[in-house]
């Protein structure tokens, strides 16, 4: 099934539903599928998303939709990062901060008396954060970041 398929069918699935968590996840799907479009991919690359896409088994009627779409999106999305080196929007920022704030206990439980917890993790998360905005902008220079809003 094309790209465009697969966007046509979740404007279909937004069309029929009024859950708001349900709309989410469809849309994301789209942004997601629109922005593959307007990337510049081999026609053997746009085949192995395409193929990835019906190995999915995205028509497959389900009776817990938000879960069951949820679930696909994420296997989605690792596909396209293992493959492809795609990322969402703010995904180094996230583990930068995740990691600074991990290393920044660790280092104010060690330095209690000098630094105290607060500010390990205040330090921590700062440079995390900086990292992984900087490691953002890279892979948004490369063309590797892929829009999840509008």
């Amino acid at each position: 099934m094309a790209l465009t398929t697969n966007i046509t069918y979740f404007e279909s699935l937004i069309n029929r539903t009024d859950k708001k968590s349900e709309i989410k996840i469809y849309s994301l799907f789209i942004f997601i599928l629109k922005d593959l479009i307007g990337k510049e991919l081999s026609e053997k690359q746009y085949q192995a998303i395409e193929n990835e896409l019906d190995r999915l088994e995205l028509k497959s009627p389900q009776e817990h939709k938000k879960r069951y779409f949820r679930k696909k999106l994420n296997i989605f999305k690792t596909y396209l990062q293992t493959e492809f080196s795609f990322i969402t929007e703010g995904y180094y920022m996230a583990i930068g901060m995740t990691l600074g704030m991990s290393f920044g206990l660790v280092f104010g439980t060690a330095l209690n008396e000098a630094l105290g917890v607060s500010m390990g993790l205040s330090l921590g998360m700062l440079i995390g954060i900086v990292i992984g905005s900087q490691m953002d902008t890279k892979a948004k220079r490369e063309g590797l970041v892929l829009r999840t809003k509008i």
